[in-house]
């Protein structure tokens, strides 16, 4: 028997998979092609499955998906273990001083009598502190240029808020939004097109950071919504010709009872 099958931790398994699966005289010639840039889409990918299962809950998925994302992370630290940059051992050290410097209400000394909103103040602050002390001195140091458009604005506009750099209520993005949307109507080229309309969406990204929203939990909950009125519209049949027949149509969706 393979010894690899009789290692009774899992998380050692795990890893002697990904250090054979790397090996350049044994291992699989696919894998010991990889690097971080060829796996990082896989990372994303597989982070992204995870919260699938989870919108769907699905709960009989969720766990394959997080053990896919788990892989991820192995695969990560084994590549940089090769380099002698890091291994997995120290990642999850690093994970758990992070966690346990965050939480001073937990594990230290301070009150946990804050609500949700304030401890999130407070991780945003401990954050900030990080990266003073790692001599990131730029209020956009560190906002991941993998995030998501939509989540990645939201990031940025909070942290140049923390600056002092941001409109003073809701009412003052609803003002540039409008602003954005007339010079989107003006605009005469394509290049001017898309660079306004990407003012446009950053502005609505701000205006929902104001009231609070997860603008990404936003739009996903409106492609959903679109989604089934659409299905809705095809299950009455083919789709009928002309405008007011579609919103009809469409009105006949929006107006059904939402399943489940």
């Amino acid at each position: 028997m393979d010894p690899i099958l009789e290692t009774p931790d899992d998380l050692s398994r795990l890893r002697e998979i990904l250090r054979r699966l790397r090996d350049p005289e044994t291992g699989c010639p696919w894998d010991v092609e990889q690097s971080f840039e060829s796996i990082a889409p896989y990372t994303i990918e597989e982070a992204y499955e995870v919260a699938d299962a989870i919108a769907r809950r699905a709960w009989d998925e969720l766990e394959g998906e997080l053990g896919d994302l788990l892989l991820q992370v192995v695969y990560h630290a084994r590549m940089a273990e090769e380099a002698g940059r890091f291994d997995l051992p120290g990642v999850i050290r690093a994970a758990n001083a992070k966690m346990i410097a965050r939480h001073p209400h937990v594990f230290g000394g301070e009150s946990r009598d804050k609500s949700a909103a304030q401890q999130s103040e407070d991780w945003e602050a401990a954050k900030a502190a990080e990266r003073a002390d790692a001599d990131a001195a730029g209020a956009m140091d560190g906002v991941a240029l993998g995030l998501p458009a939509l989540m990645r604005a939201q990031k940025i506009g909070r942290r140049a808020a923390r600056a002092g750099f941001d409109w003073p209520d809701a009412d003052g993005v609803l003002d540039k939004i409008a602003e954005e949307a007339r010079e989107v109507a003006a605009a005469t080229t394509d290049s001017e097109r898309a660079e306004e309309v990407g003012d446009l969406l950053f502005s609505v990204v701000q205006y929902a950071r104001h009231l609070g929203l997860d603008a990404e939990e936003a739009l996903r909950a409106a492609n959903d919504k679109f989604v089934r009125r659409f299905e809705a519209m095809e299950a009455e049949g083919p789709l009928p010709a002309g405008m007011d027949a579609l919103e009809d149509a469409w009105s006949r969706a929006k107006a059904a009872p939402r399943e489940g």
